[in-house]
């Protein structure tokens, strides 16, 4: 169930008194007077619709499985006029003004068409450019791309609806990059002078995350796809191949490249200016 009204629910064959006991037993919450959602529903989808409005921006993407950078607060699209604002954790409280910690209003017209509690994908990602550095912004549209979310012919509706200084962005914009990790190492080798190429194939191994300068081959990691000890020894087996080829690796963890970029850089600084 998505977020419905009580009319609504009274369509689909609820009566009175079955909405009364599902909320009791927690069946069904009720976010706030006239909204309800199944119990199970993301967290963040009920507590947008505590708020009254659309779970939108940086807090969409990340339930849809896009990449952001850390644990942003809330973002709701709010409609104009709306009012009668409340608490994103307390249904009865309410929100005091525009502002308010933990939570992130948006008043911008929607281009694309709204879901049911949510905004469109297209409109998440033209708000996320505005509330995230570059770099992060270009990693969501990576992202949201490479998981089919939005097809490459939006991308001028993006940067359409955003003002002409976003514009630059989209040149930096590819959808092959696999993971948010691999597309901020990528603007990392870009902004230090050297050319990068995403997902190139190798004989005998398949395919690596970065190739660059047409030598150095760059594999962003992360826990939960090279955790084992198995993964990690075809990991190994695989440098190398590479290595054998002429082709060193620089192995990478997520962890360092987003907690840790300075180290990061100067470590490709290093091996790329020795050259």
């Amino acid at each position: 169930m998505d977020v419905l009204t009580r009319a609504e629910l009274v369509g689909l064959g609820w009566t009175g008194r079955r909405i009364t006991r599902a909320v009791q037993s927690g069946t069904i919450v009720r976010a706030r007077q006239d909204r309800y959602l199944t119990s199970d529903a993301p967290p963040d989808l009920i507590r947008a619709a505590r708020v009254g409005g659309l779970l939108t921006c940086v807090s969409l993407l990340q339930m849809l499985g896009v990449f952001v950078f850390g644990r942003p607060p809330l973002h709701v699209h709010m409609r104009r006029g709306s009012s009668r604002m409340r608490s994103p954790d307390d249904r009865e409280a309410p929100l005091p003004g525009r502002r308010h910690r933990g939570v992130v209003l948006h008043w911008q017209p929607l281009v694309g068409e709204a879901g049911v509690g949510c905004a469109d994908v297209l409109d998440a990602l033209i708000q996320s450019v505005r509330c995230q550095p570059a770099r992060y912004a270009i990693a969501s549209i990576d992202s949201a791309l490479n998981k089919g979310l939005i097809r490459a012919d939006q991308l001028e509706d993006l940067f359409a609806a955003l003002p002409a200084r976003y514009g630059i962005l989209r040149s930096f914009v590819d959808g092959r990059a696999q993971s948010g990790p691999e597309t901020l190492v990528r603007l990392m080798v870009l902004a230090l002078g050297h050319a990068v190429e995403l997902q190139v194939r190798f004989d005998g191994v398949g395919f690596v995350d970065l190739l660059v300068d047409g030598w150095l081959v760059v594999e962003c990691d992360s826990k939960a796809h090279h955790g084992s000890w198995r993964q990690q020894l075809k990991d190994y087996r695989r440098d190398l191949t590479l290595a054998q080829a002429g082709h060193p690796v620089l192995r990478l963890t997520a962890q360092d490249i987003l907690y840790r970029p300075e180290a990061v850089q100067a470590a490709l600084r290093g091996l790329l200016h020795r050259v």
